[in-house]
């Protein structure tokens, strides 16, 4: 049953929503009635296919729904991308949460006796890209005034953030480093009424997991050591996106959520 009354005049902001958790998300929080604002960088040649299931959120939950094809690092595509909600959503509507499901780094090793291992410029790429970038939109939309009186902003890390991975070595900083900003975003903006959380959620067999190295076998592996003998599926992360969006959770902030069915507990 679609509840169209839990959000009204409110829109999430999701970066990377053409797959994974960004995906799931957009179609859990349309489903309550969020109007959508969805930035994402596919090629051309699966822009139709994209652009069909954002058709398909829109028409099914009868909400608003702009996307956007474009590289959210750059400033320039924040700055219009934002310049042009305000223009679209007025005085009336309020952006309601941020979810930041970027994944766009480096997954090469440090050492190998062939082939190209990690330089400094894949790690600032990475970092920039995977981290950085939550605090400059969140920066740049408290500068445009268009977050609510009662702000989420969620992220997305990994028992990486702990635990050494072969080839994992840049997301892995990338993701303590995502984890740190969330926290110094849920202190400082506290007076704005903005809460920050990040979710880390288990493995997760998306697009973007299957491009870690030797992905086959994580997923063996958690099979075994998830009590729940399966591994984390995008709803179930988007589920908890959006209970942190709801106004029972609002006393939560600052900290990080295991998403994964227990797997982190052995």
């Amino acid at each position: 049953m679609v509840d169209n009354n839990t959000f009204k005049n409110e829109w999430a902001i999701i970066l990377g929503a053409s797959s994974g958790f960004g995906l799931a998300t957009a179609k859990k929080l349309a489903k309550h009635g969020m109007n959508l604002c969805l930035i994402y960088r596919v090629r051309r040649s699966e822009m139709s296919v994209i652009e069909s299931t954002f058709e398909e959120i829109k028409k099914q939950n009868n909400v608003q729904l702009f996307h956007y094809n474009l590289d959210a690092i750059k400033v320039e595509n924040r700055s219009n991308v934002l310049q042009s909600l305000k223009d679209k959503i007025g005085n009336e509507g309020s952006v309601k949460v941020l979810v930041h499901s970027i994944a766009k780094g480096n997954l090469k090793p440090m050492h190998a006796e062939q082939g190209t291992t990690l330089q400094n410029d894949d790690f600032r790429l990475t970092i920039e890209s995977m981290a950085i970038s939550l605090y400059d939109w969140t920066k740049d939309i408290v500068a445009q005034k268009l977050f609510s009186e009662d702000a989420r902003i969620i992220s997305f890390t990994s028992e990486g953030n702990t635990k050494a991975w072969p080839n994992y070595a840049a997301v892995s900083t990338a993701k303590v480093a995502l984890e740190a900003i969330t926290r110094n975003i849920a202190l400082e903006y506290a007076p704005l009424g903005i809460k920050a959380n990040c979710i880390q959620a288990g493995v997760t067999d998306t697009a973007s997991f299957r491009m870690i190295p030797g992905s086959d076998d994580i997923r063996e592996h958690t099979l075994k050591r998830n009590p729940n003998k399966r591994l984390t599926t995008p709803e179930d992360v988007a589920a908890v996106v959006y209970l942190l969006t709801r106004d029972e959770a609002k006393w939560i902030t600052g900290t990080i959520i295991p998403v994964d069915g227990g797997e982190h507990l052995s």
